[in-house]
């Protein structure tokens, strides 16, 4: 596996995150990149710090930081980056068919980027009024407003961060979208959205499995294997530890928590492995729900996993 951390109130000078390849038969770890940039921005919390979603295409790995993608060869050798105007808080990224998918958080949004011609050629808007703020306290699923916007050009959504959106994936040619402020996993098809399945509010990583929802249950410390109407199938236990053996233990929960879930990577209809905090990756069997191995990155209880998938190359 290859993941990605974000550790959280980190002074200047201290790494904040980086790359590590796990191999989950052996426990092995090895980092690969080491995200200490003195040029990254302090503003607001999580926003510029540390690298998050993590793709692959051809011989390329891409990873995201806030407002930059960076390319890498599969011995971790940057070879180029690229920026939009409209990527901002950049999270999960994804690859399909010759285009990497890019949420953009800061701005409501995903992006497209054309790999062959390396251009984006297409953003969807998911933006809630500010009227409808309090739609979590009231338990409702509104439909955002949708719209799609040439990324290249102006005229665009302005900046906003009003639903989170966070995860991407396609699927069978339709791009699934969801954010810890939307209540559904929602899909994108032919320029039209449209409502896939409930999903709990705050939870991440949210994608199509089996028939139904499998994603991060944040509120519960598990990861959940749901029905499209949100009801809870199946459930899997987040690593934890003995408080003792952590590391900076004294921050808020809402900086730092054990088993604070992020990161989801399904290897087969039989397997799948998903990250937590302090940096752990976990490998589950579908059925019966079952821990098949653990490995631990740090326990420093700052270091959150972030980004997760299945490493595709020899190494």
């Amino acid at each position: 596996m290859v993941l990605s951390s974000v550790v959280r109130s980190t002074h200047q000078g201290e790494s904040h995150g980086g790359v590590y390849l796990a191999d989950l038969e052996t426990g092995e770890i090895e980092q690969v990149v080491d995200w200490n940039d003195p040029a990254i921005s302090w503003e607001g919390r999580g926003a510029d710090r540390g690298l998050r979603g993590i793709a692959f295409a051809g011989d390329r790995v891409f990873l995201a930081a806030s407002d930059e993608v960076f390319v890498y060869d599969p011995s971790f050798r940057l070879q180029a980056s690229f920026k939009n105007s409209y990527l901002k808080h950049c999270h999960e990224i994804t690859v399909a068919d010759d285009v990497l998918y890019l949420t953009s958080t800061g701005f409501d949004s995903i992006l497209e980027f054309d790999l062959k011609r390396e251009r984006f050629v297409r953003g969807y808007c998911l933006r809630f009024p500010r009227a409808w703020r309090g739609r979590r306290r009231l338990h409702v699923r509104p439909r955002p407003r949708f719209s799609v916007f040439d990324p290249e050009a102006v005229g665009g959504p302005a900046p906003a961060d009003t639903c989170h959106v966070n995860s991407v994936v396609v699927v069978d040619g339709a791009v699934y979208v969801a954010g810890t402020g939307l209540g559904t996993l929602w899909r994108i098809r032919d320029a039209r959205l449209e409502r896939f399945a409930r999903i709990p509010y705050g939870s991440h990583n949210a994608r199509p499995f089996q028939g139904g929802v499998l994603l991060n249950h944040t509120a519960s410390d598990r990861i959940a294997y749901l029905d499209r109407s949100g009801r809870i199938v199946r459930s899997y236990p987040l690593a934890s530890y003995d408080e003792r053996d952590l590391i900076n233990t004294g921050l808020s929960k809402d900086m730092a928590r054990q088993a604070f879930g992020r990161g989801l990577a399904v290897v087969s209809d039989e397997l799948f492995v998903g990250g937590s905090s302090p940096a752990t990756v976990t490998a589950y069997r579908v059925e019966p729900p079952e821990i098949r191995r653990s490995v631990n990155v740090s326990m420093d209880l700052r270091n959150a996993v972030h980004g997760l998938e299945v490493w595709p190359f020899d190494r």
